[in-house]
């Protein structure tokens, strides 16, 4: 599938630009894999893929407790899509495959 690989990304927070890394992978509309950043690494869940179109979500404790919700497009080797932080509001990403 076209989202699958690994793949680096930059999100737009409010304390800044925040890179990580990010491994994909597809099965039918399943998308698994890891989101990791600052040395940590978690699974992301709740992941799905239609064509182009992808969405996920990860749980962080760093700079906060925090469940991130990931909407996005593939095109070719770039991804960008929106970053929900719930009450916060949603915010930018970028990224390309690693």
């Amino acid at each position: 599938m076209a989202v699958d690989g690994n793949w680096k990304i930059t999100m737009s927070t409010p304390m800044g630009d925040r890179d990580a890394g990010l491994t994909l992978a597809s099965s039918g509309g399943t998308l698994t894999g890891k989101q990791s950043a600052e040395g940590n690494e978690t699974e992301i869940f709740d992941g799905s893929v239609n064509g182009n179109d992808v969405a996920w979500k990860v749980k962080i404790t760093n700079p906060m407790p925090l469940t991130l919700a990931f909407t996005g497009k593939v095109n070719g080797d770039a991804i960008e899509g929106e970053m929900g932080i719930g009450p916060m509001g949603s915010f930018p990403f970028k990224g390309s495959r690693a």
